[in-house]
């Protein structure tokens, strides 16, 4: 990771110095000016499905044996992820 030392850019691993160009930096992104949306809308593949399965709901306060699921691949394809939706008071969890 580089870091600035007056007109100079250094190595904080190897001590290798560049000198600063003020065109190059001008075009560096930066937090300035950004804005923060929030999370990112994401659909939920349980909602009108009539696909479920035998799996209690580990919410407290429910006893439904029912949950719709849903299998999502995990990062890397190795494997696979099922996400639940309980029948009764929608409740969400996965098991991997």
């Amino acid at each position: 990771m580089m870091h600035t030392e007056g007109d100079t850019w250094v190595c904080r691993s190897c001590e290798n110095e560049e000198p600063r160009d003020s065109q190059a930096e001008a075009a560096m992104a930066t937090k300035d000016g950004q804005r923060d949306d929030g999370a990112p809308v994401v659909s939920d593949g349980t909602q009108g499905t009539t696909e479920t399965m035998q799996e209690p709901c580990p919410a407290t306060d429910c006893e439904s044996d029912q949950a719709y699921y849903e299998m999502m691949p995990k990062p890397g394809g190795s494997y696979e992820v099922r996400l639940f939706t309980c029948v009764k008071c929608g409740h969400k969890w996965r098991e991997s």
